[in-house]
């Protein structure tokens, strides 16, 4: 193999090329001329080595991670191109099946060797991989790919540096990682951010519609002079500013400026001109009546062209697709952890709060409605029904902020509320049969404080046996089970 030969076509097609997929291609259709290894360059593009050329082959892996940042259960698996972009080193493997971190591309390769492409400052850009099938003396080789790497290296640079991620692939990559958000928090967040990165803009905000009203999404995680003052705007602007902003978006589709001086903003976007907006990307989000309007700006004029208000729209409706899939989510988990009549808490939760009571002060307060079982009997099971949801809303009116109030049974209810001694339980309790009694009702309430070491279903059962105490001695009243 004349490797002086190898070197000189490589070395006089580079400066011909015009784009660096061109450098990147006729190296490697160079090296095909004079060996039959399968041959490829990827370089570093955002998080990922991606294949910018290769020669033909059953299997070409279109990238490859470039770090291993993932937690241990989602790690790729390791590579040798991986292995030497982190490196810098070269890796000559003579055979892969010796090889833990090579890649099957074939299944006839035996032997692989991977080289880094550095810029004229000696930083890894990408590699330059090599894959033999047959017998192959990999010290000459090695030698040659090498200056090869060096050319290539430097005519990438010369071009301006690895290929940018286009805003196709961004797009994508962000609805990829919009799926695995865990909160409405951390979606929001990541939709402004990606929306920031797709369009260049320099500022992104959410405003959305709610029961009590229209509000502004959270903020992203590096907030902006821009974003900053557009907040503040939209906020002294008031909901029905807000409206307005959302309406509009709904009524009329998305908009965008041109970024001429001279054309005033319609009434809907002036709190965004206050605030320094002079190009503006208005997307609705959602339907009109649940969603909201995502704003993309920045404070230079600017020209957004259609492509750019496009692929918006695209995020904005993955965005909302997998916000609308969480809410469902959430919904259906509170309907599995409440009772569908009254809307308390039910059992499953109930255990669960026990589980973290604090000795001598959680107090657990058993509720049992009085002759409930007449009603029923009497009235009929609906009557029975609007009882107990009636008696809910009062005994949930009477506790304080952060008392719980669980359905534990037919007509038993259970309140778990945190006091600094006992006597404190009791003035709750009284204040609930108090509360029972305006409905027309009574109830029986049995208190107990947990004891240290001892189990919450001991707890309850004390609970409880301080409940039947009261039934005893006439109903409608409150014990406190003994310390």
């Amino acid at each position: 193999m004349d490797h002086e030969r190898v070197l000189r076509d490589v070395t006089v097609r580079l400066p011909t090329a015009s784009t660096v997929p061109e450098a990147c291609q006729w190296t490697v259709a160079a090296l095909a001329r004079h060996t039959p290894a399968t041959a490829a360059v990827l370089l570093r593009v955002h998080d990922r080595l991606r294949c910018v050329a290769a020669t033909g082959a059953w299997q070409v892996f279109s990238h490859v991670p470039a770090t291993v940042d993932a937690p241990a259960r989602h790690r790729p698996e390791p590579s040798v191109v991986r292995r030497v972009y982190a490196s810098g080193v070269t890796a000559v493997v003579p055979d892969v099946t010796a090889d833990p971190d090579y890649l099957p591309v074939r299944p006839d390769v035996t032997a692989e060797l991977c080289v880094p492409v550095r810029d004229p400052a000696g930083r890894p850009i990408g590699v330059l991989d090599l894959q033999w099938s047959e017998p192959v003396p990999l010290a000459a080789w090695r030698e040659t790919a090498e200056l090869v790497a060096d050319r290539l290296g430097g005519r990438i640079a010369a071009l301006g540096g690895p290929p940018a991620e286009s805003r196709s692939e961004k797009l994508l990559r962000h609805a990829a990682a919009f799926t695995a958000a865990p909160t409405d928090w951390d979606l929001m967040t990541a939709a402004l951010a990606a929306a920031r990165d797709v369009s260049a803009l320099s500022a992104a905000v959410l405003v959305l519609t709610g029961r009590s009203g229209p509000r502004l999404g959270a903020p992203t995680d590096t907030p902006g002079e821009l974003e900053t003052r557009i907040r503040a705007e939209l906020t002294e602007a008031g909901p029905a500013a807000l409206d307005r902003v959302i309406d509009r978006a709904h009524r009329y589709g998305s908009a965008y400026t041109l970024g001429e001086a001279g054309h005033p903003p319609t009434e809907e976007y002036l709190p965004l001109t206050r605030a320094g907006a002079r190009t503006l990307v208005a997307v609705p989000v959602g339907t009109p009546a649940a969603g909201g309007v995502l704003l993309v700006a920045d404070e230079q004029r600017l020209r957004p062209d259609p492509t750019t208000v496009n692929l918006i729209e695209l995020l904005a409706g993955q965005a909302w697709t997998c916000l609308d899939r969480l809410r469902t989510l959430a919904r259906l988990r509170e309907q599995a952890s409440s009772d569908p009549l009254t809307g308390l808490r039910h059992t499953g939760p109930f255990g669960q709060r026990i589980a973290t009571a604090t000795p001598g002060r959680t107090a657990l307060l058993a509720i049992d409605v009085d002759g409930f079982k007449d009603v029923n009997d009497t009235y009929g099971h609906q009557a029975g029904d609007r009882l107990l949801v009636g008696l809910a809303r009062a005994l949930e009116g009477a506790l304080r902020q952060g008392d719980e109030l669980y359905r534990t049974g037919g007509d038993e209810f259970v309140a778990v509320i945190e006091v600094s001694r006992p006597e404190e339980a009791v003035r709750i309790a009284e204040r609930l049969t108090e509360a029972a009694r305006r409905t027309g009702r009574t109830i029986s309430v049995g208190i107990a404080l947990p004891r240290p070491g001892e189990s919450p279903e001991r707890t309850l059962h004390r609970a409880d046996q301080a409940l039947y105490a009261v039934k005893r001695h006439g109903r409608d009243g409150v014990h406190l089970s003994a310390a």
